[in-house]
């Protein structure tokens, strides 16, 4: 039988091409609402808005704040004024029409048929924003070959708190957490969540990043041909 029955995919920067979706609905949003939609622009919002959400990793704002206060910030360093809300509602509805995939990721999931038996369930476990991730994913290719999608926003904790992945594993049957596989890009939010649920965990790492020696995964893989090989590889020992 293969090593794992079920694999926890992260979406952004796995398996979606978040920056592509980003950046075009970032320039949609600037545009509408009459600010400048240039390099520089998005440089600063890309910044801003990458250090609010290393602190939601690391427990310390939560997402409601941060989706608002990363466009507050950013108008700030526009010297602008404006609606900080409403801008993150309209840029939430441009990025959920961005269901971009990684080049490879739908002949990765359709791993899941060949390996139907024994059976091997497929899962998505995103901290994204519930309103555009629903979207993406409904839009996406993936959306008939991967049959779960949990979002924190909607589970009421992120990843990696084990207050995420509990319901998440009690939903799929709780499995034994030896056979499930956390994949992610993300060495905090997904590897060290995956190693704190007591899950074994593949670093996604094709720009083959430093590591960090307190987050050490169970597998680091650089591209969906390894990660591939990994999911479908069968124990030498199994009956």
């Amino acid at each position: 039988m293969p090593r794992y029955e079920v694999v926890l995919f992260d979406a952004d920067h796995t398996l979606f091409d978040f920056d592509r979706a980003e950046r075009e609905a970032l320039r949609q949003t600037l545009e509408e609402a009459g600010l400048p939609a240039d390099g520089e622009t998005e440089a600063r919002y890309l910044s801003i808005n990458r250090a609010l959400w290393n602190r939601l990793d690391r427990g310390e704002v939560r997402r409601e704040w941060l989706v608002v206060e990363r466009f507050a910030a950013l108008l700030r360093a526009l010297g602008r004024t404006g609606d900080a809300a409403a801008l993150n509602r309209a840029y939430l509805d441009h990025l959920g029409e961005g269901s971009y995939l990684l080049p490879g990721a739908q002949a990765l999931c359709r791993t899941r048929k060949r390996i139907q038996a024994p059976r091997c369930t497929l899962a998505i476990v995103t901290n994204g924003v519930a309103r555009a991730q629903r979207r993406r994913f409904e839009a996406s290719p993936l959306n008939g070959l991967i049959p779960w999608l949990f979002i924190s926003e909607e589970l009421g904790a992120s990843k990696p708190d084990s207050a995420f992945f509990a319901p998440v594993l009690r939903t799929l049957g709780n499995p034994d957490p030896r056979r499930v596989l956390m994949v992610g890009d993300n060495l905090l939010a997904d590897i060290q969540g995956g190693i704190q649920a007591g899950l074994d965990t593949a670093w996604y790492n094709p720009g083959r990043l430093p590591g960090d020696p307190a987050i050490v995964p169970t597998w680091e893989v650089d591209g969906y041909a390894a990660l591939q090989a990994l999911i479908l590889k069968e124990e030498k020992n199994s009956i």
